[in-house]
C-alpha cells in the first residue's frame, strides 16, 4: 500500500499554499497518496484546527499527519513530531496536534524538527508547512526514521489544549462551544451519553442556558427534523450535542462563538 500523508491546514484555496506543499511531497516522495483533511480552517484557529484533527483521524487510514494552523509561524514555537499508535503527527508545537494525539491513545515519543537536511531550501520564515514539513512528511513516507528529526521531547513537555469538558450537576448538564463549522452548526462539548443520563431521548424538548438567556429546542435525529428556519439539538457525527438552525445559521442567531458557555436540562 502506497505511504499516506495527511494535509489539514487554514491555507484556503484561492491561493497556491495547499498546491506548494502537494508539490513537495510529491517530487520527493511520488509514490505518496495524500488526503486533505480541511484546508478552510478560520485563519490562525488553533482550536477549531484540533477540533476537526481529532474527530477526523479516527477515520484515516495509518500515515503522517501534517497539520498547519500556526499564527506563530515565524516566531519562537517548535516544529514538533509525534508519535501516536501507528500514526506520526508533525506540526507546530501550539496544541493543533494534542487532541489527535489524545484520540490515538496519547503520545508515545516527540521529537523537534530541527535537522535542516530534511528541508527544502531556502528555508522561508512565513511558509513553514511548504519547506519544513512538507518536506519531512515525504521523508518520513520515504522510511526516515524519527529519531533523526531532532532531539526527544518528552511527551508531557508538548502544549496541549485545554480538553472539552462537560458536567452533570442539578438535573442538567453543562459544556461550552467548542467549534462552529461552516453551516453556523455548534459543535457542545456536551456529548449524546450525557444526555442520556439525564433521560433526554430523541424526541424530547431541551431547555438551553446562554448566559443569562433561556430557549426552549427540540432534540432530534437531524436539523432536517424540524421545518426550515427552526432551531433543532441532535447527537451529531462525532456522538457530540450541537444546536443548528435548519437552513440556517446557528452561531450567527444565538451569538455563540467557541467557548460559549452552554446549559441543557430537559424540561419538566
Amino acid at each position: 500500500m502506497p505511504p499516506v500523508i495527511t494535509l489539514l491546514t487554514d491555507y484556503g484555496l484561492e491561493d497556491g499554499f495547499v498546491a506548494a506543499c502537494h508539490g513537495v511531497i510529491i517530487g520527493l516522495a511520488p509514490e505518496a497518496r495524500i488526503i486533505d483533511v480541511c484546508h478552510l480552517i478560520p485563519s490562525g484557529d488553533v482550536r477549531r484546527g484540533a477540533a476537526v484533527l481529532a474527530q477526523t483521524v479516527p477515520y484515516l487510514p495509518p500515515g503522517v499527519h501534517m497539520a498547519m494552523v500556526d499564527p506563530g509561524a515565524g516566531g519562537a514555537r517548535r516544529a514538533v513530531a509525534v508519535m501516536a499508535g501507528d500514526r506520526m503527527f508533525i506540526g507546530p508545537d501550539n496544541g493543533l496536534l494534542s487532541w489527535a494525539v489524545d484520540a490515538c491513545g496519547g503520545a508515545a515519543a516527540a521529537y523537534e524538527i530541527v535537522n535542516d537536511d530534511l528541508f527544502r531550501h531556502p528555508v522561508s520564515p512565513t511558509f513553514p508547512g511548504r519547506d519544513v514539513f512538507a518536506p519531512v512528511a515525504a521523508h518520513l513516507c520515504l522510511g526516515r526514521k524519527p529519531a533523526d528529526l531532532g532531539p526527544d521531547v518528552p511527551p508531557d513537555r508538548l502544549v496541549s489544549l485545554p480538553k472539552p469538558t462537560s458536567k452533570l450537576r442539578d438535573g442538567a448538564v453543562e459544556g461550552e462551544v467548542l467549534s462552529v463549522d461552516r453551516y453556523g452548526n455548534t459543535q457542545l462539548s456536551i456529548t449524546a451519553d450525557d444526555l442520556a443520563a439525564l433521560e433526554v431521548q430523541v424526541g424530547d424538548t431541551l431547555a438551553v442556558w446562554l448566559g443569562r438567556r433561556q430557549l426552549t429546542v427540540p432534540f432530534r435525529e437531524s436539523f432536517a427534523s424540524v421545518p426550515p428556519g427552526e432551531l433543532v439539538a441532535f447527537a451529531d457525527s462525532a456522538g457530540l450535542i450541537a444546536i443548528a438552525v435548519n437552513a440556517g445559521d446557528a452561531a450567527q442567531r444565538l451569538g455563540l462563538p467557541p467557548g460559549a458557555h452552554v446549559r441543557l436540562s430537559p424540561t419538566s
